[in-house]
């Protein structure tokens, strides 16, 4: 079958996609640091980001902070070259995968790939219908799964599927009842295609951490970007070119109201997983909301509507060039 559905029902059911899953679930996370003497050169995608990497330049690719949302990796092994990405929304896929595949090369043998992150978040509603009661369940990792997973399948390149750590195969329960994701972060190796669980230092998310997150929210009502997966990383010359986001002015006051909530609350407004998000989520919210109030001028941020550009130093930090 060609639909995404029936395609996700399938690879659920497969014993050898389980047991894939199940290795790497078995596999001890791996803390990225920055700034250690010897640290690798990486580079981080946030949430929906894209950066393809060549591994004559850099040793790992990865990403983390996913609850609802998908991590893919795309990787030519004739070449190494690794595209890695951060899916949040169903709307982005199709044009997101294209991206991906852009600078992978034209191979005729299968590129491998890795699907890992969301989690079985299913809510039970009750919908009446025809005078009936039904039990629809709805989520956000679901529908994603499905629409990445069809547009794989429907794409002219040829896929290995080598992990597809997601749903149910990427879901516990704690102690109070509620499903959070096994894995929510990862790197690749470059070198040889190796996939690793992992989390990031905040040091280790550079450059341009804030922006780069404000420009997730912000993208949302740009239509630059509708359809699209961000782009940051250049390829080619190994930098960031964080292209401009506008904002609003009035969303410095917004920004300002929110901060003046509770952890809680900012939990339950602000994330699709309240119960499943990382510790320091409503810290990460809190410096984005000081971030607008103290910048409510998008082209204080970004003069001449110019994009700001990041080169790595020889320790593997990055330097504002622009």
């Amino acid at each position: 079958g060609g639909s995404g559905r029936e395609l996700v029902a399938a690879l659920l059911e497969s014993p050898r996609i389980r047991d894939a899953a199940d290795r790497l679930k078995a596999t001890p996370e791996r803390r990225i640091s920055a700034g250690q003497e010897g640290a690798p050169r990486h580079v981080y995608v946030f949430q929906r980001e894209y950066a393809t990497v060549d591994p004559a330049r850099v040793e790992l690719v990865g990403t983390d902070e996913a609850t609802t949302c998908i991590g893919v990796v795309i990787r030519n092994n004739k070449t190494g070259m690794t595209s890695v990405s951060h899916m949040d929304f169903p709307k982005i896929v199709e044009g997101g995968i294209k991206q991906m595949l852009e600078l992978l090369g034209d191979d005729n043998a299968p590129f491998d790939v890795h699907l890992i992150g969301g989690f079985a978040d299913a809510s039970t509603k009750v919908v009446r219908s025809s005078g009936k009661k039904h039990i629809k369940q709805e989520g956000y990792s679901y529908p994603l799964c499905c629409k990445i997973v069809e547009v794989l399948h429907k794409s002219q390149q040829q896929f290995h599927l080598r992990s597809f750590c997601v749903l149910e195969n990427n879901t516990k329960t704690d102690s109070f009842g509620n499903a959070l994701p096994i894995i929510g972060g990862f790197v690749v190796e470059t070198s040889s295609g190796v996939v690793i669980p992992a989390t990031f230092d905040l040091d280790s998310r550079c450059p341009d951490e804030v922006v780069r997150r404000i420009r997730v929210s912000v993208s949302s009502y740009d239509p630059t970007w509708q359809g699209r997966l961000l782009e940051t990383y250049d390829t080619q010359c190994d930098v960031f070119q964080i292209a401009p986001a506008c904002w609003m002015p009035d969303w410095a006051d917004i920004a300002s109201s929110l901060d003046q909530l509770s952890d809680s609350e900012v939990l339950l407004q602000c994330s699709t997983s309240p119960a499943a998000e990382p510790p320091h989520f409503v810290e990460n919210e809190r410096r984005i909301w000081k971030y607008l109030i103290n910048n409510p001028d998008w082209e204080e941020t970004f003069p001449k509507h110019r994009p700001r550009v990041f080169h790595r130093t020889s320790d593997g930090s990055w330097s504002r060039y622009s």
